[in-house]
């Protein structure tokens, strides 16, 4: 067996480091039906983000502003998607995830949207920034360790619980609702390369799967910065696997693991991995919130990031997604005056 175990509290057993195992089957690519249908339905919460020019050096960039959705996230898309595919009965009995970011934020919003109850398992470390922002929404959080956190997701703990549970990396409704953010950006405008942030992978699975649907000659490119990457390390593998986390800005996708389940639709639709540095994550920052007026939060900044570490004449015309906004405020503002 590769690596070292995680003893998980509470007689859970062992988690394998570096060959992580959700027990199911591979998640499926999401058809351009399936994303056009998510676009239809996402319609009534969701914006049409625009697609609109870096005004750094660089003419050649487009940013996709997803931190201009209800939320401050595309993650609105894909949680909204996946629930109007319950039934009534089953979001009245609440609607849940493992989650201390977007996705919870997201969560809340839709729950509100249906008026039935929702909750968040995280970890019990979570900056009250965070929490705030969660609660802010409705939202029940549930703290736990770190450990425990990834038992209960690993080992399908919600299997016991009445709520309905959105699986944050691999639900395939979810990934079909976050494909509309390439779709529309191939509606909008004829680019040779799509940049996407990448945490679990979903909006990755669902950019890529929508472009390739579209046009096989477009490349996507997944980001990730240099304290977690995990895709790199999956594809070097070739196989999900585990990287032990460092400190970084990106922790929207601070994600240590590409689950087996969801290695397959990456390794499908994603053309190049880039690694980017702390130091061109937090430029991407100060250059979006600067030139373009854009509050973006680390992991939101990845994209662009990724497209400035790569030469001009090898992306040509890019596209970056630039995924979220919920960023500390007192971290965006020394980011922003860094630069002064």
């Amino acid at each position: 067996m590769d690596g070292p175990l995680l003893r998980i509290p509470g007689g859970h057993g062992l988690v394998n480091r570096r060959k992580p195992s959700w027990g199911g089957d591979p998640v499926p690519l999401p058809s351009l039906e399936d994303i056009r249908t998510a676009s239809q339905r996402c319609a009534d919460v969701a914006v049409r983000t625009p697609l609109l020019p870096y005004l750094g050096p660089d003419p050649d960039i487009l940013l996709k502003l997803e931190t201009l959705q209800p939320i401050g996230s595309f993650k609105l898309r894909g949680v909204y998607n996946w629930a109007t595919q319950l039934t009534p009965e089953q979001r009245e009995q609440g609607i849940s995830t493992t989650s201390a970011g977007n996705t919870a934020q997201a969560l809340g919003y839709v729950a509100r949207h249906f008026d039935v109850p929702s909750r968040t398992l995280l970890p019990e470390t979570v900056p009250d920034a965070k929490l705030n922002a969660i609660t802010a929404y409705g939202v029940e959080p549930v703290k736990v360790t770190v450990e425990k956190l990834f038992s209960y997701m690993l080992k399908e703990g919600w299997r016991d619980e009445p709520y309905c549970y959105l699986n944050p990396w691999g639900e395939p409704q979810m990934i079909a609702g976050s494909g509309t953010v390439g779709l529309e950006i191939l509606e909008d405008a004829s680019v040779d390369t799509v940049y996407v942030p990448v945490g679990g992978g979903g909006l990755a699975a669902g950019v890529g799967s929508a472009v390739t649907a579209v046009n096989k000659s477009v490349k996507i490119v997944g980001v990730q910065p240099e304290g977690c990457p995990a895709l790199k390390e999956s594809f070097d593998r070739g196989e999900g696997s585990w990287v032990s986390p460092t400190d970084t800005i990106c922790d929207g996708t601070n994600v240590p693991l590409i689950v087996t389940e969801m290695y397959p639709i990456l390794r499908d639709v994603i053309d190049e991995v880039v690694i980017v540095p702390e130091k061109v994550v937090h430029r991407a920052v100060r250059e979006l919130a600067l030139l373009n007026k854009v509050v973006s939060e680390g992991s939101g900044a990845l994209a662009l990031a990724g497209a400035l570490c790569t030469d001009p004449e090898v992306r040509g015309k890019s596209a970056c997604v630039v995924s979220g906004g919920s960023v500390d405020p007192d971290l965006f503002a020394r980011i922003v005056q860094a630069s002064a």
